[in-house]
């Protein structure tokens, strides 16, 4: 078996979805299960119906419920044309979605009060719609697909808006539901992101969450190869629309895969690497309006040569300079530094320490940094550099590669560094340079190491 995960840019219309089951068709010998993701822009528009129906905005929320059902009959009308036999099916789910959505969305405006429990019920429509439309349309072509609703098997724990899998349960439904529906099937439709707990209560796993769906429903089967399809040509050597001579990558470990997705890489959710790591589970990022290109493949590291992958980037972050004589010599002095960002729910990204100074790096949209700032200022001196971005350079055994590093600071030449860190796993070498400064430093270090 094979999963099949594709985006909202893959189902954006009539013309990305024949595109899609087109795919689809050619991987009927690999039993495929398809997982998709809502209708482009489709996730965007459900969270303004949350907004709208929180401030008991009912026509705004009315009316935006309406452009949904309309978008979503037009393209089955022109997916399914005049086969009645799909298209009334297919209208009347997608009303009957629409018409739930309505009614809930009219019982929040009317309580003016929108929980994280009614609000995962709202965001998840999209998929629901989205799984509707592709299922019928793999129908239309004759293709014998059973559509299965994921909150069946997905399930997870009660962070409505941010779930995290139930792996155990996980791994015990999904064989089982999968079987079952192949058992008289060519082919599973189901959706991305969204999930239930254990009470049956509905969950989302957080915007991009589509591939960790994909991602578990792959490791519990024990699927041959999991395929994220994309509008890129795979995992590219750096953001094409930043560096115009950006190029794709044929291979890479999932350990320089997990590290672009944690250092800003846009192609892959950064959770999705992990379950197909523990199963060792080929991983392939397509291109759905260039399926004969050959994209990327993740491997395990053994079978993945030295050398620079790319050069990853993350644009407002924040630099937190800690300075205490205190720490010379000190043992326990890191463990109180970082209890206080623990405690506050702050992540650190980058850590650089010397003799009495530690510099972290953290999210421009960090919460709670005020308290962070307040709490080790009671035995340091701090200082907090805003507008920066980080650089990162992502491979295999850096520390192995004669030159890259020259070339890296060479390219940084007349570019101010307020931080250098180098990951423990040999992976990463980052920078943090003004945010003003990211575009160049990236192109710079990018035409030294893959255009030179």
């Amino acid at each position: 078996m094979i999963v099949m995960k594709f985006g909202g840019t893959s189902t954006a219309g009539c013309e990305q979805i024949n595109r899609l089951v087109s795919i689809v068709a050619g991987r009927l010998d690999q039993v495929p299960i398809v997982v998709v993701s809502a209708m482009s822009k489709v996730t965007d528009t459900l969270y303004k119906i949350s907004a709208a129906a929180e401030a008991k905005d009912l026509a705004t929320t009315l009316d935006l419920v309406d452009g949904l059902r309309s978008r979503h009959i037009q393209v089955a009308e022109e997916l399914l044309g005049n086969n009645a036999g799909l298209l009334l099916p297919a209208t009347s789910k997608i009303n009957e979605i629409c018409d739930e959505l309505e009614s809930f969305t009219s019982a929040v405006c009317a309580l003016g009060e929108l929980s994280d429990r009614s609000k995962a019920v709202i965001v998840s429509n999209g998929e629901l719609l989205s799984s509707t439309l592709v299922g019928y349309a793999m129908e239309n072509i004759g293709i014998k697909t059973q559509w299965i609703d994921a909150r069946e098997m997905m399930i997870t724990g009660d962070n409505y808006l941010c779930a995290e899998p139930d792996l155990a349960e996980i791994n015990q439904r999904v064989p089982a539901v999968v079987a079952d529906a192949l058992s008289d099937h060519q082919a599973i439709i189901t959706q991305g992101f969204i999930g239930s707990n254990k009470a049956g209560i509905q969950t989302v796993l957080g915007r991009g969450g589509s591939d960790y769906s994909a991602s578990l429903i792959g490791a519990a089967i024990d699927a041959k190869v999991i395929e994220i399809w994309t509008d890129v040509d795979g995992v590219l050597t750096a953001d094409p629309r930043r560096v115009p001579g950006a190029k794709p990558l044929e291979k890479l470990s999932f350990e320089e895969a997990a590290e672009m997705a944690h250092f800003g890489a846009k192609v892959l959710h950064p959770l999705t690497i992990e379950p197909a790591v523990k199963k060792e589970i080929p991983i392939y990022v397509l291109n759905s309006y260039k399926p004969e290109a050959k994209g990327t493949v993740i491997l395990k590291s053994d079978l993945i040569e030295d050398g620079v992958k790319s050069v990853s980037f993350k644009e407002n972050i924040r630099v937190i300079n800690i300075f205490s004589t205190k720490m010379i010599n000190a043992t326990g002095f890191l463990e109180k530094v970082f209890d206080i960002f623990s405690k506050n729910n702050v992540s650190v990204d980058l850590i650089s320490t010397s003799e009495a100074n530690i510099s972290v790096t953290i999210d421009a949209a960090a919460k709670n940094v005020d308290k962070v700032v307040s709490e080790l200022s009671a035995f340091a001196e701090v200082e907090v550099d805003d507008n920066k971005a980080q650089v990162s350079l992502i491979g295999k055994n850096l520390v192995n590669m004669n030159g890259i590093m020259t070339g890296m600071f060479e390219s940084l030449a007349s570019t101010k560094l307020y931080m250098v860190s180098q990951g423990a796993s040999n992976i990463n070498v980052s920078v943090v340079v003004d945010k003003e400064a990211l575009d160049a430093s990236i192109n710079k270090i990018h035409k030294s190491i893959f255009e030179s």
